[in-house]
């Protein structure tokens, strides 16, 4: 989900930079291991299902509410759902716990004791291989870093480590170093966005393009069997893994559908054929729960945003954004698209993030203050195309923008479309005046430095999206996002990130309208250890058959 954008000047852009989506069979079949060379698209009638099984062994089914068919590089990715299957599959020196985010020793057999310190030492697990069997490498570790900090190769992962870590370095065939800049302890946390590849297969000709399309080898718990783009992905559990989170089913078959009405009903009734699914529609939330199932919520980062096109008059000016936003009825949407499942947005930060501070400018419904920004622009008969994802709650806010809208006498009209049909507009460069879209940086962490520079920065994708990087506005903005995180005192951070929140919701180039609460639904006969999370996908690394 968006659910990042042309990088500044002197930064080649990736070649393939969907993140969000590409779809496709995957291709270059010698690349693959031999589970994977028999992976196609396909109906979902005709795809593997993972096996079947009975007792303990039976195929764990999940229904996922965003495609599958984004970008699967863990370098690259922001999909919900290649990033929720990604955390199966691949591991990190650390990994984080899905709820806390607390760090753990994943690949590595433990958390640096000085968090402050400029050097942090790692030693990898002894014994663990990768899902092909050849054993994991400090090779392997710094080829992804290496990967990630590399200044000619673009990708998303560089906003997370770039501006602190300086590089990592092999200190023995099992050991490795990672030197940073200035003290950062928020990085432990961060390691886990760093997935360790295998170095013999990602350092192929053409391969980055196949993780782009679905190739995942990793050392995690489940190994992806197959991979269909469109309708799902299986999983089966990796016999040689020794590390912290075992793998509790045998086989995994993950669906994705992206449309409530068939997710509800994969998972509900008698004929229900799956255990688990996210994304559920709040309008359904007490049929499911009379039918027996589990329904838990977790409030967070999620909202739905509106990105402006900065170069497409007369979004350049700052009033007519603040207009639009203004004249949104953010009570009604909560009430009716919502259900009463969300809040209008404060500040760029969800109300539960520990850095939040209601922000200077809010933009609580104000028609007449809309009308009177865009006489103040000089702007009339304005008309507007909303470019929207399909994301099912998303969907459900829209009519609200278009009636909001209408009524200060901007004429507009709605565009939703699948989310890889949108980006893929985004990446070619595509003209357009208004984007509705979905994002939570909580799939990344819950640190605020990090959730900014997801979303803003000069070499950002989100900001090339915007054409607003080079804005002598957005410049400042960037020159105090870079302070912030050189900051070694967490208030005098916390209040430098506050105040520079103030400015990206004056400005209003990229903006959450709502944050929503986030529904998972699962049958409690089936599945035990099930924790919903405040972002999208699912976590599975803690449950187990009841």
């Amino acid at each position: 989900m968006r659910d990042d954008v042309t990088p500044g000047p002197g930064v080649p852009a990736p070649r393939r930079r969907q993140f969000l989506g590409y779809t496709g069979a995957l291709g270059a079949a010698a690349l693959l291991p031999p589970a994977l060379t028999a992976c196609s698209a396909g109906p979902q009638s005709t795809n593997d299902t993972g096996g079947g099984g009975t007792g303990k062994d039976r195929t764990l089914t999940a229904v996922i509410g965003y495609g599958n068919d984004g970008s699967w590089d863990p370098t690259q990715t922001a999909s919900a759902f290649c990033m929720a299957a990604n955390n199966h599959i691949y591991e990190g020196l650390l990994d984080t716990d899905p709820i806390t985010r607390v760090p753990y020793p994943a690949l590595a057999t433990g958390v640096p004791t000085d968090p402050k310190a400029t050097t942090w030492r790692f030693t990898l697990r002894p014994g663990a291989t990768f899902h092909d069997g050849r054993p994991v490498t400090a090779d392997d570790v710094v080829f992804v870093f290496d990967r990630i900090l590399d200044p000619g190769t673009q990708t998303l992962a560089k906003g997370f480590f770039a501006g602190w870590l300086d590089g990592v370095r092999k200190t023995g065939s099992r050991t490795v170093e990672l030197v940073l800049k200035f003290p950062f302890p928020d990085g432990l946390s961060r390691l886990t966005l760093a997935k360790i590849m295998p170095k013999h297969v990602f350092s192929r000709p053409g391969a980055w393009d196949e993780a782009v399309r679905g190739l995942a080898v990793g050392s995690g718990p489940y190994r992806q069997t197959a991979h269909h783009p469109k309708s799902n992905t299986t999983f089966e559990a990796y016999a040689a893994y020794n590390g912290p989170r075992p793998p509790a089913f045998k086989r995994m078959n993950w669906l994705t559908i992206v449309d409530a009405a068939p997710r509800v009903a994969k998972i509900s009734g008698s004929d229900a054929g799956a255990q688990i699914a996210d994304n559920i529609p709040y309008a359904n939330l007490a049929r499911l729960e009379q039918g027996g199932l589990k329904v838990a919520g977790g409030a967070g980062m999620n909202n739905l945003f509106l990105m402006f096109n900065t170069r497409h008059r007369p979004f350049d000016d700052v009033r007519v954004r603040q207009a639009l936003h203004y004249a949104i009825d953010t009570e009604k949407m909560v009430r009716v698209a919502l259900k009463g499942h969300g809040k209008p947005a404060s500040s760029f930060l969800d109300e539960g993030n520990p850095a939040y501070r209601r922000a200077r400018t809010v933009y609580d419904y104000d028609p007449r203050k809309a009308r009177a920004l865009l006489e103040a622009a000089g702007v009339t008969g304005l008309k507007v195309n909303v470019l929207a994802v399909n994301v099912s709650w998303i969907v459900d806010c829209l009519p609200t923008i278009k009636a909001s809208w209408d009524a200060i006498g901007v004429e507009t009209s709605l565009a939703p479309q699948e989310t890889t049909a949108v980006f893929t507009k985004m990446d070619q460069k595509q003209d357009y005046q208004v984007v509705a879209a979905a994002s939570n940086p909580n799939q990344f962490g819950l640190d605020a430095d990090l959730i900014m520079h997801y979303n803003y920065g000069p070499r950002n994708l989100w900001m090339g999206y915007t054409r607003w990087a080079g804005d002598p506005v957005a410049e400042r903005l960037f020159k105090e996002m870079d302070r912030a995180t050189r900051e070694p005192d967490p208030e005098r951070k916390k209040a430098i990130v506050q105040d520079y929140i103030d400015l990206v919701a004056e400005q209003a180039v990229l903006y959450p309208v709502v944050h929503n609460e986030l529904m998972t639904a699962w049958d409690p006969r089936k599945l035990t250890g099930i924790r919903a999370q405040p972002y999208p996908g699912i976590n599975l690394l803690q449950a187990k058959w009841v």
